[in-house]
């Protein structure tokens, strides 16, 4: 929830290129895309990875981890003597966000600013993975999501939609999806508000200021650069835990891995950031209550399957900028037990 932090440079491999797709069904515009061309005929290259970016961070943030990802995947292949083999990846950016300029043409006709929602966010993630997949449709490869933000939820909700694709998820610092962001405050201005209820070092006038902030910046009524409308997400995804996510590729359960920001680390840099929020509120409040929805995630499929919340060391909500070796080791992981799975 604060603003992304920069990132030293890692040197991509040639084998990610750069691409301008038009989807078949929006003909009129074009969206910028990075990918990974998968290499082999295994249970790995039948794996297609897809980077999920959230409101801020653009798909420029994922390619440091797929380059490491990469690199980790080669040397594995190098040093078992195996012969070369990778997943077919995708990175990209929405309409109006990152590289990608030309605006949604389902906008069109729509009050400025709520054009489109999640739903129709899930349903051009399905036709640009339908053109992109490699290989028959006879033999449909594994999805696995990789996701921060905003697109865990769309993570999500592109499995419930399209039962048997998905393989894994791995949420970093998932958007809590069912709340506004501002009953994760007490309202100190309510009949039944108790000062005496309130830790030592918060005070009401703080309560106040941390509700009428995270009510301008993330309610789910404000508006954002690429006219995503948030409204009905909420409603869409009402339960962290719920519904349970049963039917994944080869109708198993996914893998799912939730990680979550450094409470410390997020506080600091809350502080810092435009909304100079107090340590005190972000680790009183924003912290637990956000722990809270992450233990949630990881009932969404069975015991065995899931992992986390694990803590991300010194990383903030954009944990794919802050470490991403440590995101790339997990996707490397989660790929691992994707293509061992009977």
């Amino acid at each position: 929830m604060a603003n992304a932090s920069s990132q030293p440079a890692i040197a991509l491999p040639s084998s990610i290129g750069f691409e301008r797709i038009t989807l078949n069904s929006k003909p009129t515009a074009s969206i910028e895309c990075s990918r990974v061309q998968s290499v082999g005929d295994s249970a790995l290259s039948n794996t297609f990875v897809v980077f999920l970016n959230g409101l801020i961070a653009p798909q420029a943030s994922w390619l440091p981890v797929m380059a490491l990802t990469l690199r980790h995947l080669d040397n594995g292949n190098t040093s078992a003597g195996n012969t070369v083999s990778r997943p077919q990846m995708l990175a990209y950016d929405r309409y109006g966000q990152g590289k990608t300029t030309d605006r949604d043409p389902g906008d069109e006709g729509k009050e400025e600013g709520y054009g489109h929602n999640t739903l129709d966010v899930v349903r051009d993630l399905h036709q640009l993975i339908r053109q992109t997949t490699e290989g028959s449709e006879n033999h449909p490869k594994r999805i696995m999501f990789v996701a921060n933000s905003i697109g865990c939820a769309i993570a999500r909700l592109y499995a419930q939609h399209y039962p048997g694709s998905v393989a894994g998820m791995l949420l970093l610092d998932s958007v809590v999806a069912n709340s506004d962001f501002v009953s994760a405050f007490p309202d100190p201005d309510s009949p039944d508000f108790d000062p005496a209820s309130l830790p030592q070092d918060v005070t009401p006038d703080m309560l106040r200021e941390a509700r009428a902030t995270h009510r301008k910046v993330f309610y789910p009524s404000v508006k954002n650069p690429e006219g995503l409308d948030r409204r009905n997400l909420p409603s869409l995804l009402p339960e962290a835990d719920k519904p349970l996510l049963n039917n994944g590729f080869g109708g198993k359960p996914p893998f799912i891995t939730v990680v979550g920001h450094d409470p410390e680390y997020f506080a600091n840099e809350s502080l810092m950031s435009f909304m100079k929020t107090p340590i005190a509120i972000s680790m009183n409040y924003t912290n637990p209550f956000w722990h809270r929805y992450n233990q949630g995630l990881t009932k969404l499929t069975t015991s065995e399957k899931a992992s986390g919340p694990t803590i991300a060391k010194n990383c903030g909500h954009f944990v794919q900028k802050d470490d991403p070796a440590f995101v790339a080791g997990l996707v490397c992981k989660m790929l691992e037990n994707i293509t061992q799975e009977k």
